[in-house]
């Protein structure tokens, strides 16, 4: 430790320059400013930053859109700000201590049920872990699986939360004379995205039951509970045969998306370990080498998240058209 502060003196003689600017929009920038300074892992940061990127697009987009006189009933805008709010509380920055999920290394380390504090999703995933049906790789992959349907009942509860809250917001901005049609429209589109998360969460359940009383099918298509999930919701929308198929193919590409991600996700922690461990020895030379992979590895994890969160929007997209089609 006497020459890990050795080291630190050194560093604190010779400051590096300030980090260059992340995005083009300023309270973007001071989120993740504010990120830095919380104890994030190095995977969680790489995550937050592909989701301000998609953030700093969709925003880019709306202004484009305000400066050519649509977006009038201010929609877009209110999505964007529960977008936001999103963010903040998946990242614990919404001032709320619980609101971050728990990190965990699926059933390894034997804290599942403080992740899931759900009745019905522990009593499943109990009655799968003792039923023998599942070999490890199996209930490791089942378990993500149980996480994934955690995850998506925080994101609608945090949805809920703020389409509440832009609605008593909307209440006081809309015009009188155009109130009823306008905010008919706007119950209309935030009720949809609700009704969507709801079907997903529904239809999530019901499979995480079957497999966990019948085991996995051996000609299961998919291993990614993403990928799952859109596949379920494709084959209830309104798709012809050729459309689906084309579907089909893209959800497989996405999937390996999805799992390159993951691969550099692990690479970055292991790396993020290793510079902690070097930066105690004092090594320079050493821990510049290692810093140099790890600025590369955390980069490629960025732009890898930025492309499977985009991908994801796409597809997410277009199944939400092809259910709306169907209510029609």
């Amino acid at each position: 430790s006497g020459q890990g502060g050795k080291y630190s003196r050194e560093a604190n003689e010779a400051p590096r320059a300030p980090a260059p600017a992340q995005f083009r929009v300023v309270k973007l920038n001071q989120i993740w400013e504010k990120a830095q300074r919380l104890q994030l892992s190095a995977v969680k940061l790489a995550e937050l930053h592909s989701d301000l990127k998609i953030q700093e697009k969709d925003e880019l987009g709306w202004k484009k859109l305000k400066a050519e006189g649509l977006d009038e009933d201010g929609e877009k805008e209110a999505k964007l700000r529960r977008n936001l709010h999103v963010i903040m509380a998946k990242y614990g920055m919404n001032g709320k201590k619980d609101a971050q999920l728990a990190d965990s290394n699926y059933i390894k380390d034997g804290s599942e049920s403080d992740v899931l504090d759900d009745p019905r999703l522990e009593k499943l995933w109990s009655k799968a872990k003792t039923s023998g049906k599942f070999s490890e790789d199996e209930l490791d992959k089942l378990w993500r699986e149980f996480k994934h349907h955690k995850e998506k009942i925080h994101d609608y509860n945090l949805l809920l939360e703020t389409v509440s809250r832009t609605e008593e917001i909307h209440k006081n901005v809309i015009n009188p004379s155009d109130e009823n049609v306008v905010k008919e429209e706007l119950l209309h589109s935030k009720h949809r995205e609700l009704k969507d998360k709801l079907r997903s969460i529904s239809q999530g359940f019901e499979r995480l039951r079957k497999v966990s009383h019948q085991g996995y099918d051996a000609t299961s298509e998919f291993e990614e509970p993403r990928v799952i999930d859109l596949w379920d919701m494709a084959k209830s929308a309104n798709f012809t045969e050729k459309e689906l198929e084309s579907f089909r193919e893209e959800l497989k590409h996405f999937e390996a998306k999805i799992e390159k991600h993951q691969h550099y996700q692990k690479q970055l922690e292991i790396s993020h370990q290793k510079l902690k461990h070097i930066e105690g020895t004092g090594d320079k030379d050493h821990l510049n080498r290692n810093r140099e992979k790890y600025t590369m590895l955390e980069e490629k994890t960025k732009e890898l998240g930025y492309k499977v969160k985009k991908h994801l929007q796409d597809l997410s997209g277009r199944i939400s058209r092809g259910l709306q089609h169907n209510e029609l």
